[in-house]
């Protein structure tokens, strides 16, 4: 019988093979944690007189989700995560570097890796092949000491795309599609492996995007065999020799199987207040304005969404009442932006440009929403009080759908701005 991803990483890692369902104790590779989750961390270990990094140079800690810190408390958490860097020689990713999830993918992870990071969308980095999965703040310390972590090895549900997206839908169409379908918890502790033709052919950018989002069904990771993207995507990082090859299984057991005909996905919204409350863009009677658009973060942040936002916008005009802001996701994505002129391009349009971080994701500064107010981001979530007001709105698209708001006020197909073209 065959293994299914998470089965052949993890087994690997405990040195024998392993199924759905057992615990383990497994040795990590990478570890992650940022400035709203690294205090706690830090702080425990210090309790327990355990402050030691057992593998320093693969322990990342990301000041990025309050960055520059808007306020005094966060300063001094942030001198905390950097005294803690320089005494254990851990890897201190400051300001302005970017997002901790998008640096991890450019800098550290490697296929067939076990990553742990103390914040939810560490299984971002299953689109590199690797077993990445979000836990506490102190179970990722303890990691960040010992090297080392306990974990349930998870059912897997196969999901098969098949067939060519339409113009105007993308990656982050599917994801929506597919919460949409099972619920926000329709995966809970699961492990989601990608596959079909859709798969093959998509990029190392779609296939993070769709990692990410996979702990917004509840899953415990979401994983892709490795091939020529993701050998192409590393080369690109000069870690050529980071690649290994990983296939899938045929006869490998899984939960569940669902199959998804992508030329039949159009542009999906997410409503507020979850991210499963999805809708199709065709099923959206009424007019919806937008306040404010956002294009970035870890799911949505890197050069194809940005581009995929300038093929709508490009030669229209921002609508006056719209506050639109960019952010890169890391500092190499904000300078080949530069260098391919797409940060001109969106000032031009009208859009604020910030630091590559977080940004107005996380809610504590840059785009905090008014109340009553609506944003159409490419962010992962759209809890009450996500973008830091319990009375603001938040919409989930793709960079496109995001682009169209950002011209009409409301919002809107980008597939009539990008079809006439």
């Amino acid at each position: 019988m065959g293994k299914t991803l998470a089965e052949k990483i993890i087994g690997e890692h405990a040195k024998r093979e392993v199924k759905a369902g057992e615990i383990v104790i497994v040795p990590v590779d990478v570890c992650l944690t940022q400035d709203g989750t690294g205090p706690l961390a830090i702080r425990q270990l210090q309790k327990i007189d355990l402050e030691h990094a057992k593998n320093p140079q693969k322990t990342v800690l990301f000041l990025d989700h309050a960055a520059p810190s808007p306020r005094k408390e966060l300063s001094n958490d942030h001198m905390l995560i950097r005294e803690f860097a320089q005494k254990t020689g851990a890897c201190l990713s400051d300001v302005g570097k970017g997002v901790c999830h998008q640096i991890i993918a450019e800098s550290y992870l490697k296929p067939g890796d076990i990553l742990i990071g103390a914040d939810s969308h560490t299984c971002t980095g299953g689109g590199l092949g690797a077993f990445a999965t979000g836990m506490g703040s102190t179970d990722v310390g303890m990691g960040i000491a010992l090297g080392k972590t306990w974990l349930r090895v998870p059912e897997t549900f196969k999901i098969e795309v098949t067939g060519k997206f339409q113009k105007g839908v993308y990656p982050k169409d599917l994801i929506l599609y597919l919460i949409g379908l099972i619920g926000a918890d329709g995966a809970t502790y699961k492990a989601l492996e990608w596959c079909g033709d859709t798969i093959d052919r998509m990029s190392q950018s779609g296939r993070l995007c769709l990692a990410n989002m996979a702990v917004e069904a509840g899953a415990k990771a979401g994983l892709f065999a490795t091939d020529d993207t993701t050998r192409e995507y590393l080369e690109e990082h000069k870690r050529k020799k980071d690649f290994r090859k990983i296939d899938l299984d045929n006869d490998a057991e899984y939960e569940r199987e669902i199959k998804i005909d992508a030329s039949q996905l159009v542009p999906t919204i997410s409503f507020p207040h979850t991210v499963d409350n999805t809708k199709r863009i065709d099923d959206i009677n009424e007019s919806i304005k937008i306040d404010q658009v956002f294009v970035g973060t870890c799911t949505n942040g890197r050069l194809e969404d940005l581009k995929a936002a300038l093929k709508v916008i490009k030669g229209k005009k921002k609508h006056p009442r719209v506050r639109m802001i960019v952010v890169p996701a890391s500092k190499k994505v904000f300078l080949d932006s530069l260098e391919k002129g797409y940060i001109k391009e969106f000032i031009e349009f009208g859009a604020a440009i910030l630091a590559p971080g977080c940004g107005p994701c996380v809610g504590v500064h840059e785009g905090i929403l008014g109340d009553g107010e609506r944003c159409l981001a490419t962010m992962n979530r759209n809890f009450k009080g996500r973008m830091g007001n319990p009375e603001g709105f938040i919409y989930l698209a793709s960079p496109a759908t995001a682009a169209a708001a950002a011209i009409t006020g409301e919002i809107s197909d980008p597939r009539e701005f990008l079809i006439k073209k």
